[in-house]
């Protein structure tokens, strides 16, 4: 005997997919109108009418954007560093004085005096170190010129004037060495002693013993000047034409008594080319 059966079917009705997978068309629970209501809020749509729509949203300003100082990838050699200027005082970063340094060399190379001219908070020792800083850094540029004619075979000693024959303090013991070696090696050592944690481990405040070790960096890095005024003296004009590096370098070892009037050879003061155009 074969009893029939019927299948009742509710509101809830239940398809099922090719796949086997039953999709229920029943409508949300009030639970699941509350949720999707506050993701709608979230995502600024409304779930009234018959489908969602865009709801107004109130404008949002958006917040002031300080100028990326940076030369992004693919930025031409004449748009370089060519954000606003920035005073000292809205700079807060810990590089502020080198960046302060750098932005007013920018803005007037030539104006020394101004490049030099410390803010009346700044701490002398830190003014001091971060100008060396600055004056190593460009004086690569210099070394890289010299590298042109300034080679072992005709520069075989660092020499200035027929009195000044420099030695190399990088080896164990000093000793000659060409003169494009004895930039290189210059620059370097000034390198390894402004970088060094032991002695200058903040670039906010400075030790005093740390300090007078500045000294004998002045010294050494002058001759770099002196050797190329002396001995390739086109190439000096050229670059200082372009940086009054040495210039700066001389007013700055002066103005804080870093290196004696007698090791400054290279004529660059008022007074020395006044000098120099009387003897002459």
């Amino acid at each position: 005997m074969v009893t029939s059966m019927t299948t009742t079917t509710t509101s809830s009705s239940t398809t099922t997919s090719s796949a086997g997978v039953s999709t229920a068309n029943a409508n949300l629970t009030p639970m699941d109108n509350a949720s999707a209501a506050s993701a709608a809020a979230a995502t600024g749509l409304s779930t009234t009418g018959s489908g969602p729509s865009l709801a107004p949203m109130e404008p949002v300003s958006a917040p002031a954007l300080h100028p990326l100082r940076r030369n992004c990838a693919g930025t031409p050699a004449r748009d370089f560093c060519a954000w606003p200027l920035e005073s000292f005082d809205e700079m807060d970063s810990t590089l502020a004085v080198q960046q302060m340094i750098q932005q007013s060399i920018r803005a007037h190379v030539e104006d020394v005096e101004g490049i030099l001219r410390a803010p009346d908070t700044q701490d002398e020792g830190v003014w001091k170190y971060e100008h060396l800083r600055q004056f190593c850094m460009e004086l690569n540029g210099l070394a890289v010129l010299l590298q042109s004619e300034c080679v072992p075979e005709t520069c075989t000693q660092m020499t200035a004037t027929e009195q000044w024959i420099f030695l190399c303090a990088a080896h164990k013991t000093p000793k000659e060495c060409p003169a494009i070696d004895y930039t290189r090696h210059t620059l370097d050592g000034a390198a390894c002693l402004l970088n060094s944690n032991k002695y200058f481990p903040s670039r906010v405040s400075i030790k005093e013993s740390s300090v007078a070790k500045l000294g004998s960096v002045c010294r050494r890095v002058y001759r770099i000047f002196s050797h190329a005024y002396f001995h390739h003296r086109q190439i000096f004009d050229d670059f200082e034409a372009q940086t009054c590096l040495c210039r700066r370098f001389t007013v700055f070892v002066t103005k804080y008594n870093l290196m004696s009037r007698d090791n400054l050879i290279v004529p660059m003061l008022e007074q020395d080319l006044e000098a120099g155009e009387s003897e002459a």
